[in-house]
């Protein structure tokens, strides 16, 4: 419900902290007193479009605050946790109005858009006014508080489910279908691209083994080429210009045809020997080396064409080599969906019809509840206006079907509240048919009746009582307190058998100091409500008969 409203230099309003209880709160005060301007302050923390003219006079901004305490498991919770915003048991709205129009709006002191001010006071609060009727008035909350009124929610519940069911199944289908259809537009591509890898075989981690093994048959290249080499030095193949063991032996045997005696040369033999040795040992491993060592070429060139075709394939379709088997088996699936598609679309339409089906079944089910509910709440209706002074009224609920395109998760149908004033009168919708008067005591009528299932804790009713009196008034009182029995009621009254129904009264009151007006609120003590309730009924002049009648009215008597 709404627990206080704080307000900051609107209109005529400096400064008032004002409390609301439980039950029905009523506010009086002469014409003129500033009671709209609660309103629209009410209206400004709830989202309504800020204008410059809500700015007290010499003021730079205003503010109203207005602090909310939902049940636990309202609505509003949910749209704070989507939102992000921390929740609290205490829920404040709040809006700041700058002099030149801007405004600025907080959840929780958290900023926030003014369409999300807007949306939660939706769920905490609702309006009926002469001029300005929301929620009943809104045809899109009439299948909901039907079904409220009705008990009918574990139909609608099924009705939701079978609803999700039949759109899961209707969406399988059309992607079973648009693969189809893919898969065959590309069929020949698919064909053809599974065929190529299917020859191409890869398989998981080649590409990492096919790269050692050529690196370790390239390093066995080089060294084969490097043992051919030092062969090469050793034994050219040019013979004329000679190797090393041909320049070791000359040497020999230039040194022994030196004259004797040679001892000088014998230690120069001796190591040209060794040397000769040394090469010829030298030769004969390096050719042991070439026989046993030797890469196969063959080999290589074989891996190379594997390494680079694999690679080539993975350019081709854009994936590294590492997925080439994963895309090849996504291929083969494409391709089986394409050549099992038919029996698959098959199985997902019988799905979808039984899914239709079932859709069917439960929204016709809840149709049938919603006609058997709307005539109810047709005779309940009927039983609650003539005492509001509507005895000339027709409140009519329509079920009306939907085309298919329009069913929905809350069935397939429309229904719209809709009445008639006059006899002969074609029943319309509520704010086309009523006037400021009617329509009010239309939506209090709706609420007596569709209290129970009320998903808005808060009302407020506007002046309900515009233009009637006596026994009419009365019984406005009566329904409002009814109502409040169930929900926190705020009424601007100019009504003393309305305001003395009220659990708690708020005087509002102008007073002028200087060149300044100003709107204050005050709440009534038992002896203050019997002479504001007095004056209500007498005018300026509070007589003794007025604080009698008044006393009648507070003990629940009649005028």
């Amino acid at each position: 419900m709404l627990a206080s409203l704080a307000i900051r230099d609107v209109v005529l309003i400096e400064r008032l902290d004002l409390a609301f209880g439980a039950g029905l709160t009523v506010l009086t005060g002469e014409t003129g007193a500033g009671k709209s301007i609660l309103l629209d302050s009410l209206g400004l923390a709830c989202g309504v479009r800020a204008e410059a003219g809500m700015v007290r006079a010499g003021q730079a901004q205003c503010s109203v605050t207005a602090a909310f305490t939902p049940p636990e498991g309202h609505p509003a919770f949910a749209v704070l946790e989507e939102q992000g915003i921390e929740r609290d048991d205490t829920l404040v709205l709040r809006r700041v109005v700058q002099a030149d129009g801007r405004s600025r709006a907080f959840v929780n002191e958290q900023p926030v858009g003014v369409a999300l001010l807007r949306r939660l006071a939706a769920t905490l609060v609702e309006v009926q006014g002469q001029h300005d009727q929301v929620g009943l008035a809104d045809p899109a909350t009439h299948a909901g508080l039907l079904d409220a009124f009705g008990g009918l929610e574990p139909k609608r519940h099924a009705t939701a489910a079978a609803h999700r069911a039949w759109r899961d199944a209707t969406r399988a289908l059309a992607a079973a279908r648009e693969a189809i259809a893919a898969a065959q537009r590309d069929e020949e591509f698919l064909r053809h691209a599974v065929q190529e890898l299917a020859d191409l075989a890869p398989v998981e981690g080649e590409e990492e083994e096919l790269s050692k093994e050529r690196q370790r048959l390239q390093q066995g290249e080089r060294r084969s080429e490097s043992i051919a080499a030092a062969l090469a030095e050793l034994q050219p193949r040019d013979r004329r210009r000679g190797g090393p063991g041909d320049a070791l032996r000359g040497a020999a045997r230039a040194l022994e045809r030196l004259p004797a005696p040679n001892e000088e040369a014998q230690p120069i033999l001796g190591f040209l020997a060794q040397a000769q040795d040394a090469l010829a040992e030298a030769e004969t491993l390096l050719q042991r080396l070439m026989h046993e060592g030797g890469p196969d070429p063959r080999r290589l060139e074989t891996l190379e064409d594997r390494l680079f075709g694999l690679r080539a394939a993975a350019r081709k379709h854009a994936v590294p080599v590492v997925e080439l088997p994963s895309h090849l088996a996504q291929l083969k699936e494409r391709l089986g969906a394409l050549d099992a598609g038919t029996e698959r679309v098959a199985g997902l339409e019988a799905a979808a019809a039984t899914a239709r089906a079932d859709y069917l079944a439960a929204g016709r089910a809840l149709t049938e509840a919603r006609q058997a509910a709307a005539k109810r709440l047709e005779a309940a209706l009927a039983k609650e206006l003539p005492p509001l002074k509507l005895d000339r009224a027709r409140f009519v609920v329509e079920v009306a079907p939907r085309e298919e395109g329009g069913w929905a998760a809350d069935g397939m149908d429309r229904v719209t509240f809709l009445v008639s004033t006059n006899p002969g009168q074609t029943p319309g919708h509520l704010q086309k048919i009523a006037s400021g008067g009617e329509l009010s005591r239309l939506m209090l009528a709706l609420k007596v009746v569709l209290a129970r299932g009320s998903p808005v804790p808060t009302l407020v009713f506007d002046e309900v009582d515009a233009g009637i009196g006596g026994a009419t008034a009365a019984a406005v009182g009566d329904r409002l307190a009814r109502v409040a029995e169930r929900l926190q009621v705020l009424v601007v009254t100019h009504s003393p058998q309305v305001a003395a129904r009220g659990a708690q009264q708020l005087r509002v009151a102008k007073s002028v100091k200087g060149q300044r007006a100003a709107t204050t609120v005050e709440p009534l003590d038992k002896r203050e409500r019997r002479e504001e309730i007095a004056r209500m009924l007498a005018g300026e002049r509070v007589t003794d008969a007025a604080r009698a009648a008044a006393d009648s009215l507070l003990t629940g008597g009649l005028l």
